[in-house]
């Protein structure tokens, strides 16, 4: 231990006596709270432990520790009070050392009296309190913090779950209500124009499948070919996207492009609601905070529930998923899609000022592990930074790329270590991917 030269002669000179240097076990109380004392104690070696007991509701608490190198006793022996402010206990089996009121000074005509001489003490045991008194509040504030936020979290997990309610309950509304206009429209049709069942039946088994742009391709085709409006002609290249028209579509053109309209728009209500309902049961997964591990958990049902969840940041990025037939293992449900809509979230954020942007899932089984990649075709990460990229609050933001999405890989990290797994991270100048193994069993 670093100590100032006059504190190491004080120490050497009234602290190695053996008849004044005892013992003590772990448990051992030292010194009494209002108990009488009149010596200065030194640790030798272990560690003690000082409490204060409050007179109005009789609990105590840890005030300060002292450890090899330490004093106590310090204010009832400077101060002549004679009356121990703590109680002391030894944490462990500890050595300890001391002095009374009755020791005299040695040399005091180099080094002055005996209060003189130990200035040093006095000043190096105020510095070190202080010092550890510093450490403890920033332990706590961290602490405080991690409690805040974990509030946090769990609120907005509630709050989700909550929205997440109401919103199936509105969602399940819509979806048996259209149903039910479904069934009166078809019902409808059938009574007096049962001629126009087969476009309606058409919109509704098969909606539109092509783009926006196929769409305008098209309808120049159709519109001179069978000298249709061109309205007429965009509506029909909705309903049939390729080959020749029937006779039967051309017949009654505006009534068979009414119900087909009709029928697709049933279609696609029916197909959002399922969808919104989708996204709730996983917002309801992911925000009710349900880590429990259950058996027969699939690794690609997960990716696809974090797919869900992200369709807004993936509405302009190709996903390519390629999954195998794997084997069940024992998981959170929950925990597995914070992995991947972090790592995925990470992705889209880096590519976004990509052109063409894509990510690529893979996944597969070997040697009894289960191997997920996610490649992106985003900007290379540099070696310093993938060194740091699982650092908690580590962020490159002011870099122009983003990671995490407020809980950091950090986060995803400690998940993947949970099960026994790893995670690495490899980026080049085409792609970067990370690479999660987790056992089987």
């Amino acid at each position: 231990m670093n100590q100032p030269k006059a504190l190491r002669r004080i120490i050497d000179t009234y602290f190695q006596d053996p008849a004044t240097t005892i013992a003590v076990a772990a448990g051992t109380e030292v010194l009494r709270q209002e108990g009488y004392n009149d010596r200065l104690y030194w640790v030798k070696q272990g560690e003690l432990s000082g409490y204060l007991k409050s007179e109005e509701n009789g609990l105590s608490a840890q005030v300060f520790v002292v450890k090899e190198g330490m004093f106590f006793g310090v204010h009832s022996f400077f101060a002549q009070t004679l009356v121990a402010s703590t109680t002391v206990v030894a944490e462990k089996n500890s050595e300890i050392a001391w002095i009374d009121l009755s020791t005299q000074a040695v040399e005091p005509e180099h080094y002055g009296s005996l209060a003189e001489q130990f200035m040093p003490v006095m000043v190096h045991e105020l510095a070190t309190r202080q010092m550890l008194t510093g450490i403890a509040a920033l332990e706590k504030e961290k602490a405080l913090q991690k409690l805040y936020a974990t509030e946090q979290m769990t609120t907005l997990g509630q709050l989700a779950a909550g929205i997440a309610h109401e919103l199936n309950n509105a969602i399940g509304v819509i979806s048996s209500k259209t149903e039910n206009i479904q069934t009166a429209i078809s019902q409808f049709v059938t009574d007096n124009q049962p001629q126009m069942i087969p476009f309606l039946e058409h919109g509704i088994a098969h909606g539109q499948t092509i783009s926006s742009a196929q769409v305008r391709e098209r309808t120049k085709v159709l519109q001179q070919r069978y000298k249709l409006s061109r309205e007429q002609a965009r509506t029909l290249a909705r309903a049939l996207p390729d080959g020749d028209v029937p006779a039967n579509w051309l017949q009654h053109i505006d009534a068979a492009l009414i119900c087909w309209d009709s029928g697709r728009d049933l279609r696609d209500i029916r197909l959002a609601a399922r969808h919104a309902a989708s996204i709730v049961r996983s917002v309801k997964q992911l925000g009710g905070g349900d880590h429990a591990h259950i058996p027969d958990v699939d690794i690609n049902d997960t990716l696809h529930k974090s797919l869900t969840l992200l369709q807004s940041n993936l509405r302009y990025v190709e996903v390519v998923l390629r999954p195998a037939i794997l084997p069940p293992i024992t998981a959170s449900v929950t925990e597995l899609v914070q992995i991947w809509v972090n790592l995925i979230k990470n992705a889209c954020d880096a590519m976004e000022n990509t052109e063409a942007p894509q990510i690529e899932i893979i996944t597969r089984s070997v040697k009894n592990k289960l191997l997920v990649t996610i490649t992106n075709n985003g900007p290379m990460i540099d070696e310093a930074t993938r060194r740091k990229i699982f650092n908690p609050n580590f962020s490159t933001k002011k870099g122009g790329l983003s990671f995490g999405l407020g809980l950091g890989l950090a986060i995803v990290q400690r998940i993947v270590n949970s099960y026994g797994g790893t995670i690495a991270v490899k980026s080049d100048h085409q792609r970067t991917t990370f690479r999660i193994k987790l056992p089987i069993t």
